[in-house]
């Protein structure tokens, strides 16, 4: 979204602001649960910290080889799924006598997305935005390569950036919409099941779940409305051929 909707200057200010909105947003939510539900004297918190040693070169290139080994099985896996599963739903049932575009919206895909569209429609938010969003639960990675199959460019990021920048339904204040439901909502299933295994039970995961989505839907939805009000972030208007043609010589106008 940054790449294809933000001028070039102000990209790195964008990515810091996402991250600041996550942090800011993470700091307000602690201090008001401690006014609220989690009211009680402080614990007293006892940590015993290991010698620390500066690393060498070695294991740390070791360790970021490890990591990076364990992202491709885990994340690759569920991307590659993912993008089996939508592309099928996206392509079927056929259609022989409709075009691309009319084909995809009436898929299987077509019709999860129409039926998730009246709630995310505030937001600014298609039914395109709704079915990725839905697939990104099991991974935030998933959301691109989703996009990518829903706008048929597979994997190419820059062929979605045009895709994106060539749909008249997008805009930069949508772009930001999306970005910032992301940084606030709570679009990570192994978090969920990370929770639910500290906790023991599915009340603290589900009220996370409840409480991060709710949040970033109200946000979103205060930025989609006051932008939209405002007229900001809007797609400038094409000029037509007849206000790109030059205006006739002064001396031959009349000739």
């Amino acid at each position: 979204m940054i790449g294809a909707f933000i001028p070039f200057r102000w990209r790195g200010l964008t990515m810091f602001f996402m991250y600041s909105l996550g942090t800011g947003a993470a700091f307000c939510m602690a201090w008001l649960f401690k006014k609220t539900l989690l009211r009680s004297a402080p614990p007293r918190f006892f940590i015993e910290l290991p010698p620390y040693h500066l690393p060498s070169g070695r294991a740390i290139v070791m360790h970021m080889i490890e990591r990076s080994w364990l992202f491709l099985q885990r994340a690759g896996t569920i991307i590659l799924m993912v993008s089996i599963v939508l592309w099928w739903l996206s392509s079927y049932p056929k259609h022989l006598n409709m075009p691309p575009s009319e084909q995809l919206t009436h898929s299987y895909a077509g019709m999860v997305g129409k039926v998730i569209e009246p709630a995310i429609k505030p937001l600014g938010f298609d039914w395109k935005i709704g079915i990725s969003l839905v697939t990104a639960f099991v991974a935030r990675e998933v959301f691109v390569s989703s996009m990518g199959t829903i706008y048929a460019v597979g994997d190419n990021d820059a062929s979605l950036r045009h895709s994106l920048q060539g749909d008249p339904t997008f805009s930069p204040l949508k772009g930001i919409c999306v970005m910032i439901y992301y940084v606030l909502a709570m679009q990570c299933l192994s978090t969920t099941a990370v929770m639910k295994r500290e906790t023991n039970g599915w009340k603290w995961p589900l009220f996370q779940l409840a409480y991060m989505t709710a949040l970033a839907w109200i946000v979103t939805f205060a930025v989609w409305q006051c932008g939209t009000a405002l007229h900001l972030g809007q797609r400038a208007p094409i000029p037509t051929r007849s206000a790109l043609a030059p205006l006739p010589d002064k001396d031959n106008r009349f000739s």
